[in-house]
């Protein structure tokens, strides 16, 4: 069983549908929602485990279509709210985020990949990597993963965005 209390906003989550808590052993469960992109391999959208949580990276899909956004900032900002759905459905916001882990085709594309981030994180901003990769899934731009803390939880968060 999951040791994250099921109060608050994560108990209103529940009832109402958008939290859905899959057990996956004795101390996880796995969360997942329609309002980001299926995954796209064999693996879930969220992990929760003794009280914390651990988001996949998101790419900048439109998880209706499953098309990638045009563009290094859509998807980055596409990327962003996947990640934020994947947080409300576990019954968590962007101000729970402690770590965010971001991957880049090209590194030129940074200060417009921050100027979408900076619109998405409160203050204080949760600590943050940025790296240059070669590929990533999908001929994406950017990837983006998060970790995330609440009361008595942490959550981990990756947010992947692709850019071309």
């Amino acid at each position: 069983m999951c040791e994250a209390p099921l109060r608050g906003p994560r108990l209103r989550a529940l009832r109402q549908g958008r939290l859905r808590r899959e057990k996956t052993g004795d101390e996880q469960a796995a969360i997942s929602t329609a309002s980001a992109p299926a995954a796209i391999g064999p693996y879930s959208q969220a992990i929760e485990i003794d009280g914390v949580l651990y988001c996949s990276g998101q790419l900048g899909m439109d998880p209706a279509t499953g098309q990638l956004a045009e563009g290094i900032e859509a998807q980055a900002e596409r990327s962003l709210r996947n990640l934020e759905a994947v947080l409300a459905a576990a019954g968590l916001t962007t101000a729970d985020v402690v770590k965010v882990t971001i991957f880049m085709v090209d590194l030129a594309d940074f200060a417009k990949v921050n100027d979408v981030y900076a619109r998405h994180m409160p203050a204080p901003a949760p600590a943050r990597s940025t790296v240059q990769v070669a590929a990533l899934p999908r001929s994406g731009l950017v990837e983006i993963e998060r970790s995330r803390a609440g009361p008595g939880r942490r959550v981990a968060a990756l947010l992947r965005a692709t850019f071309e």
